[in-house]
């Protein structure tokens, strides 16, 4: 059922407190276990054998089976998940290796790298997965459509927020915000358009931030300057209002914003206080973390452990919800699956840097993971790098399994697992894509560096790779296509 839930409609389960600990121990032990067991990893980086179909690795076929899966079989897509991730490893573990070894201690490894952002990923979704009941809890979603313009200016107005805020707090979180407060106003009949239209706002207000999204950070902490990452909101601002007033209209005519009598309704403040807190607290460590401490961001999940550790110190005050974390934790491994599968993909290089070639790159990341793509292209260079943050930011948003954002938004509303209904319900999304990306041409033109970017660093907290200490010494590549 979905995670988001009219207090009304679903009384508070409160169970007991051994209950949430007995489900909450087990998974503190895990998560404690991926860094020590990495720890054990010390085989030398070899390169990987390849075994290839028709010239291309085996194991693409794999990771397409798993997505083909995923779209066939969407009310059982952690088993296909799970399923596909075991085929993937044992290939891997018994045939292929692993760029950091082979066997189990390159599996060992390879899990060093990725661990941080696992967790990360983890900590966000079950935390904001409480931290959406408490909103819902507040009960400010019964009054907030009283703020809200009247028909679909409404729901544009709410996607401008989720755009907004997406800009400095991690997409993940903004998409489940703006998920919440939809269902309070639209009374949990939310249109998978519009579901859509959600996790495209999120995507593109982090596309132009180098602290609201992953792949931004990335170009950051690679000596991308922000300035040249903010001009990307060209592109995101475009897209949204393209799939944004598009969604809203579906949704103002599947079901209007009620403008049901609120008077007498009594906002649980306490409740309200700790969301603003956990917002508070997380959006502080994002920042201080990605602007100060950044030597330190790939050795620890900062964002996943504040958020948790908000609730927890507010429990007290106020319990969470604690009953939802089974659903929640099932669709938080079935994203920990595909990102982990999607890391052990041999990708070694990309086109040459082209508007063309980018232009793809964000098609592939509606089924692929954007932060590898990321990471090879700022490896070769040569790219517009706003350019390139709109194309691995918002070309997530064209299938829901596409970002991290999709996911989070899919855990609340299943229905939305449905990946025709998505595309055919959702098809603005790849419209605004298409729109967006052509702004840049007309804006900003195609204007790659002429020297290469900094220290070729993976991004903190959250990549897949060891940094790479040092200047590039590279060239540029002259092979660049000239924009349309």
């Amino acid at each position: 059922m979905p995670i988001v839930a009219h207090p009304s409609a679903h009384p508070i389960h409160r169970p007991s407190s051994g209950a949430h600990r007995r489900f909450v121990a087990p998974l503190c032990v895990l998560l404690c276990a991926l860094p020590s067991s990495a720890a054990l990893a010390a085989a030398p980086a070899v390169a990987p054998a390849t075994i290839q179909l028709f010239g291309i690795p085996v194991e693409f076929f794999l990771f397409a089976a798993i997505l083909v899966g995923v779209a066939i079989f969407h009310r059982s897509t952690l088993a296909v998940a799970l399923s596909g991730l075991a085929a993937i490893t044992a290939f891997k573990l018994g045939v292929t290796g692993f760029n950091e070894g082979s066997g189990v201690a390159g599996l060992l490894a390879h899990l060093s790298h990725e661990w941080v952002m696992l967790t990360n990923l983890l900590g966000l979704l079950l935390g904001f997965a409480l931290l959406a009941r408490h909103f819902e809890d507040s009960r400010i979603p019964l009054v907030l459509p009283r703020f809200l313009p009247a028909g679909w200016p409404g729901g544009l107005v709410l996607l401008v927020m989720i755009f907004v805020l997406s800009s400095f707090l991690d997409n993940i979180a903004a998409a489940l915000i703006g998920g919440t407060i939809a269902g309070g106003v639209y009374r949990h009949r939310v249109h998978i358009g519009y579901l859509a239209a959600i996790v495209a706002a999120s995507n593109a207000g982090g596309a132009g931030s180098v602290v609201g999204d992953t792949t931004t950070t990335m170009m950051w902490i690679s000596g991308v300057a922000p300035l040249d990452v903010a001009r990307a909101y060209v592109a995101a601002g475009a897209a949204l209002l393209v799939c944004g007033i598009v969604a809203a209209i579906q949704q103002d005519r599947y079901a209007p914003i009620e403008r049901a009598s609120s008077a007498g309704v009594s906002i649980d403040w306490p409740r309200v206080g700790i969301v603003a807190a956990i917002l508070i607290n997380a959006i502080a460590v994002n920042l201080l973390v990605n602007l100060y401490f950044t030597a330190w961001a790939d050795g620890f999940p900062f964002l996943g452990v504040t958020v948790c550790a908000t609730l927890l110190a507010a429990a007290r005050l106020r319990q969470p919800e604690w009953s939802l974390l089974p659903e929640a934790f099932k669709g938080s491994v079935f994203l920990l699956a595909l990102t982990f599968a999607a890391s052990m993909m041999p990708v070694a290089e990309l086109p040459a840097a082209s508007w063309s070639s980018t232009l793809g790159i964000g098609f592939v990341s509606g089924v692929f993971n954007n932060i590898p793509l990321t990471a090879l292209a700022l490896e070769q260079g040569g790219y517009d790098w706003a350019w390139l943050a709109f194309a691995v930011g918002f070309g997530g948003s064209m299938i829901w399994f596409g970002s991290s954002a999709g996911v989070a938004i899919a855990n609340l509303y299943p229905e939305a697992r449905s990946v025709a209904d998505w595309v055919r319900q959702g098809w603005h999304v790849t419209l605004a894509y298409l729109v967006g990306f052509a702004m840049l041409p007309i804006v900003l033109g195609w204007h790659p560096p002429t020297s290469a970017v900094g220290p070729s660093i993976t991004p903190p907290a959250h990549c897949c790779t060891d940094p790479q200490p040092g200047p590039r010494t590279d060239p540029p590549r002259a092979d660049r296509e000239p924009p349309p």
